[in-house]
């Protein structure tokens, strides 16, 4: 086991749900109680940066909905320029009078008083001259984490992207199991953000076992993502032995979880984490083809979840599609011809919604069937396997003579040469 992880405490994660929280009309159920959050955050720790950020009247992204006060941004600015400055002498002391360790604890104590305030851009340099200064393995990965999350609060894709491969190249040149684990944590979130939920699951679903990223989300919020990403992606066996029977989704979802101590909100649900229910009808319905229960629970996950969550969110629209195109193919799987009413009676909709939802599937193939009406049947159109195998030999063969023939062209020019 490695050294304890540095520079784990800010950016507050939870925050960054709130603020989504307060951007969506149809959460306005909650956008008291993510105030109240957001306001008690940025008076307790003196956040000027992240008040403007919000609450300017000019270019502040919740303007109108958090109340814009000039004398409480000056008061809380020069908070921050009183104990900013207690920062910058502690490190020039300590590059007049101290040693290395020194002088990276002070640039350290700046670069985290940055994050705390959420001043992202300030702080991204403070971390990256801390990272250039600090010589521990360990700690340049916590260096890289800390500023990951600070481009994950902000939704800086490009800005994560970059430094999820820069901490995997620091973990395989020596990171220890804790930090190696650690990342699984992000990468996962990070591949959910940019729609890559297939890419997602493996690590998602690995680090539940070994979970220690605290400071991300909390605990049962990785079990949802997990849980979600695996389902819509896995194959059935892996679903099952993943999903299904895991001890620890079934350890959050055969259970009544609470809020962590401490009074922490959950980034799933102002104030409780009720909803995981639907959640575990969700993935049995889907094992068992109980296709009624599945389509009601998918109802109920889209809206005690999907909608809430500021990181499923945009891609709730395409999430509830291809769960139920999942579902088409496991039912029609079983069937060379199914009658459209015995459909419709499994899932619990009418016949003509049916056709309708069907026919958003069949003309990209993304369902192997055809509608006949007429009959009132779905006939399903498997692909032909060794026709399929075929081609792929006629396409590799050609890849292959034509490699042959280039090599031979390349003998006898050599053979040339030599005469």
């Amino acid at each position: 086991m490695g050294s304890d992880p540095q520079y784990a405490s800010y950016p507050n994660m939870m925050l960054s749900q709130h603020i989504f929280t307060l951007r969506q009309p149809n959460l306005s159920a909650q956008h008291a109680a993510s105030q109240k959050v957001l306001l008690a955050s940025i008076k307790e720790n003196s956040q000027a940066p992240l008040y403007r950020y919000l609450a300017h009247p000019i270019d502040g992204i919740l303007a109108g909905k958090i109340d814009w006060d000039e004398t409480h941004y000056n008061e809380l600015k020069k908070s921050n320029d009183d104990e900013l400055e207690g920062y910058e002498k502690e490190l020039q002391e300590a590059t007049e009078k101290a040693g290395e360790s020194e002088i990276v604890e002070a640039m350290g104590k700046k670069a985290e008083f940055r994050a705390r305030v959420v001043d992202k851009e300030k702080a991204l340099a403070e971390y990256e001259e801390l990272f250039l200064k600090t010589a521990s393995t360990g700690a340049k990965i916590d260096i890289v984490l800390a500023m990951i999350r600070l481009q994950m609060f902000f939704d800086d894709k490009y800005g994560v992207e970059r430094n999820i491969e820069r901490a995997h190249r620091l973990v395989e040149s020596g990171g220890d199991w804790d930090r190696r684990n650690r990342l699984k944590s992000y990468n996962g979130l990070h591949l959910l953000t940019t729609r890559h939920f297939s890419d997602a699951a493996p690590p998602l679903l690995e680090s539940l076992s070994t979970f220690t990223s605290n400071e991300l989300c909390a605990y049962s919020t990785l079990v949802l993502y997990a849980v979600l990403a695996g389902t819509v992606s896995l194959n059935r066996v892996d679903f099952k032995k993943s999903v299904v029977d895991s001890a620890e989704v079934l350890g959050i979802l055969g259970s009544k979880p609470i809020p962590a101590a401490g009074g922490e909100i959950d980034m799933i649900d102002v104030g409780s984490l009720e909803g995981y229910e639907s959640l575990e009808t969700l993935i049995n319905s889907f094992y068992t083809c109980d296709y009624k229960s599945f389509f009601t629970s998918l109802a109920e996950v889209e809206e005690k979840f999907l909608n809430r969550d500021r990181i499923l969110a945009e891609h709730k629209a395409w999430y509830v599609r291809e769960m139920r195109r999942r579902a088409y193919t496991q039912l029609l799987e079983s069937y060379r011809v199914v009658s459209l009413q015995n459909m419709a009676d499994q899932f619990g909709v009418s016949v003509d919604w049916l056709d309708r939802d069907l026919s958003k599937f069949i003309p990209s193939k993304k369902l192997n069937c055809t509608i006949d009406r007429v009959n009132g049947v779905i006939e399903t159109n498997r692909p032909d396997d060794k026709n399929r195998q075929y081609a792929d030999v006629v396409k590799h063969g050609d890849h292959l003579l034509t490699k042959l023939q280039k090599f031979g062209q390349a003998v006898r020019l050599r053979g040339s040469e030599r005469a």
